[in-house]
């Protein structure tokens, strides 16, 4: 037989306009649990994979990469800048300033952690600022009592872009001999919505102020280091911290979301796993209703044989069957996984409206939204995976049927 016979007796045997109705069936139940089960696989990879990326692009975007601080305050700290900067591996150092806060507007009172930036520092405006607009970031750099607030800490204080805060943070003076409490009145001038969890606590000011409030003077807390490579901040902080005077000590992203990162990954990997044994499931449906079809269509096989052909031919045309199963499975399950993964943000957004009610909150979740990155390597792994899977399956059917007897089973049609 040539390869456009046997071609064409697997598409009769595949499809509807074949004419044998329990072949059909059964190619389409297989077909069917191929794209559902590969559609789904797309979906949660690309969701997946939405999560890694917001957590290094937006939330690691704003979280430096390595921090250098010191037992006492750093007053030299544009010369111990310029000592960092000459690392290769450094990117960009900004200094700031940290402090614990209260704020208060009426009866209203939350707690924030209050950070300081030099507000004509690109570098520490690109990152931290990045979501307000021009006008909001020149406001900011305008006034010295300027407040950038987290949209979460906002919401719970009932205040907006314009209004009056005040701040009470202890003092830090040791001289003192106690912690004097500070009162400080701030102008609301942007709120900080990124979508992350740093709407739920940030609270930004000027650096001289933060300075000055944390009663450091013109000293700051510490210097933000953002590195070519985020994950050889290990490497990279102890490498710095030998390059500093005594006292300094470093920490990185991983210190603070290393954790939150790997949990990512290992859901990631467990759900790949459990999907990949569904398409598995699908896959060993091929062999079950290739039997079936094999048990149905005997009576052809004979026929066949008895015209010629050899029990190889019969082989191919079940291997056939089962790799045009396959490529139909992957080729429908792969669009409707990618057309799926750009519906979900929306449809998820649109449930959230119908219901009154979010599924993803800062207050637990890194991110507010639900993130898709559809990426095609994972479309092309995951169809060549489920292809070559159908093809393995259909081995033992095409080889069971080339091994049947033809002149047993036309006997036994006979009587």
């Amino acid at each position: 037989m040539s390869f456009s016979e046997r071609l064409r007796i697997a598409v009769r045997y595949t499809f509807a306009f074949g004419g044998g109705h329990l072949s059909t069936f059964l190619s389409t139940l297989s077909m069917l649990g191929l794209v559902l089960a590969i559609s789904l696989l797309i979906i949660v990879l690309s969701v997946m994979n939405g999560f890694d990326k917001e957590m290094r692009e937006r939330i690691l975007g704003m979280v430096p990469h390595i921090t250098l601080q010191s037992a006492i305050p750093i007053e030299d700290w544009r010369e111990q800048a310029a000592v960092v900067a000459r690392h290769p591996d450094v990117i960009e150092v900004t200094p700031f300033t940290e402090f614990d806060a209260l704020f208060m507007r009426g009866d209203n009172i939350e707690t924030a952690m209050g950070v300081g930036i030099d507000g004509g520092d690109a570098a520490a405006v690109s990152r931290l600022l990045a979501s307000l607009s021009g006008d909001e970031v020149a406001a900011f750099r305008q006034h010295s009592n300027s407040l950038v607030l987290g949209v979460g800490i906002a919401e719970r204080l009932g205040v907006s872009p314009g209004d009056e805060l005040t701040l009470i943070v202890p003092g830090a003076d040791p001289a003192a001999g106690a912690r004097a409490t500070r009162f400080e009145s701030l102008q609301l001038v942007a709120l900080l919505e990124t979508g992350t969890e740093l709407d739920q606590a940030a609270a930004i000011v000027p650096l001289g102020l933060a300075s000055e409030l944390a009663g450091l003077g013109t000293a700051v807390s510490g210097l933000r280091i953002a590195t070519r490579d985020l994950f050889s901040v290990t490497r990279v902080g102890w490498e710095l911290m030998n390059n500093m005077p005594t006292g300094y000590y470093a920490t990185n992203w991983m210190m603070t979301h290393g954790n939150l990162y790997s949990a990512i990954q290992l859901s990631r990997d467990l759900i790949t796993i459990l999907l990949f044994s569904i398409i598995a499931v699908a896959a060993f449906n091929v062999v079950s209703s290739l039997v079936l079809v094999v048990f149905d269509k005997q009576g052809n096989i004979a026929i066949l044989r008895t015209l010629g052909a050899a029990p190889r031919d019969i082989a191919i045309i079940f291997v056939l069957q089962g790799a045009m199963i396959g490529l139909v499975g992957v080729a429908l399950g792969a669009m409707l996984g990618a057309l799926g993964s750009l519906v979900v943000p929306d449809l998820v957004s649109a449930l959230e409206r119908l219901l009154d009610m979010n599924f993803l909150n800062t207050d637990v979740y890194p991110v507010s939204f639900l993130p898709v990155d559809l990426l095609w390597r994972d479309i092309l792994v995951v169809g060549a995976v489920a292809f070559a899977m159908c093809v393995v399956a259909a081995i033992y059917p095409a080889l069971r049927a080339s091994r049947l007897a033809p002149a047993l089973i036309l006997n036994q049609d006979r009587s």
